[in-house]
Parts: structure tokens; sequence; C-alpha cells
């Protein structure tokens, strides 16, 4: 899969922005969609994403390269 956390291009812990590194993709709409996901769709995913947020955070190695 060869995801990484970003180190230079990060807000928290570099999930996002490694995500969107990765992928190609622009990290604030990485951002975006993650804060929909927690926000706007009713029900408990809020929990549900700061819990893969934070266990992708300490599970994913970080990047130098971004």
């Amino acid at each position: 899969m060869g995801l990484k956390r970003a180190t230079r291009d990060r807000w928290s812990m570099g999930v996002c922005g490694g995500i969107a590194h990765t992928y190609g993709w622009s990290p604030g709409a990485v951002r975006a969609a993650t804060a929909v996901l927690a926000v706007i769709i009713p029900g408990p995913s809020l929990v549900l994403t700061l819990l893969v947020y934070f266990i992708l955070g300490a599970v994913l190695p970080e990047s130098r390269a971004y």
C-alpha cells in the first residue's frame, strides 16, 4: 500500500497529508473529506473517524519526502 505520514505537510499527525501525497490528491481536500466524515454523517462517525485517524497516526511510518 505504501502509505506514510507527512512530516512537512501536516496539521496534527500528518495522516491526511500523507494520504494526499501518496495518491496525488490535494491535502486540503483530504482534510475536508475527513471533517465531513467526522461531523456531517449522523451517528458515531466522529468517534470512528478519530479512532481510525489516531490508529493510522500510530501505525504509519513518517516520510521525509513530503
